[in-house]
């Protein structure tokens, strides 16, 4: 028996009709249109999306973006919430940024050294500031920017990220508009 039927039969015990049943039981189904269609990563391009966040955000007295696991939520947040343009975009600046290494350092970006993975990374981010500023409202946006973006956004609202790298108070006091700010002080995570 399927839940309409058990509706319906529903209905009848109770001596009228369910309102809306149609309505509600839609909500039931699939939506038509769904993202992530040609995004499906493999645990390598995971991995690889590790790598580039890890050189954006290393691990040093806190963790970096791989104890995050900002790989995986890069590729979560590409499949699930990217239109397919943009899906395309981030896949094939995923193969540019790789060529782009095999270009500067002669080897693939998983085979470079950190010191070569930061000074591609650092031209790709002078490249894409360059991109952003003359860019037109109908261009693409830049996959470099794409990918750092989905880095911060992944690192400061994990676990590791909002209670190792910010100040964090799992239940705020009070609100103070003005809190004495000293250099070196954390931000708060919110």
């Amino acid at each position: 028996m399927n839940r309409r039927d058990a509706l319906s039969r529903v209905a009848l015990l109770l001596g009228g009709t369910v309102v809306g049943a149609e309505v509600f039981l839609s909500g039931c189904s699939a939506p038509d249109k769904k993202y992530g269609a040609s995004a499906d990563l493999t645990p390598d391009d995971t991995a690889f999306l590790d790598e580039v966040a890890e050189t954006i955000i290393p691990a040093t007295t806190t963790p970096g973006a791989k104890d995050a696991k900002v790989g995986q939520f890069m590729a979560r947040i590409v499949k699930d919430c990217y239109s397919d343009d943009d899906q395309k975009i981030f896949l094939e600046g995923m193969g540019k940024l790789d060529a782009a290494s095999k270009t500067k350092n002669g080897k693939s970006f998983l085979s470079s050294d950190a010191t070569q993975r930061h000074d591609l990374l650092t031209d790709l981010d002078k490249e894409q500031k360059e991109y952003m500023s003359k860019k037109k409202d109908s261009d693409p946006a830049h996959y470099f920017r794409m990918m750092k973006e989905l880095t911060l956004w992944g690192y400061f609202s994990s676990e590791p990220g909002a209670t190792k790298a910010l100040r964090y108070v799992a239940v705020p006091g009070r609100y103070e508009g003005c809190i004495p700010y000293k250099k070196g002080d954390k931000a708060w995570a919110t």
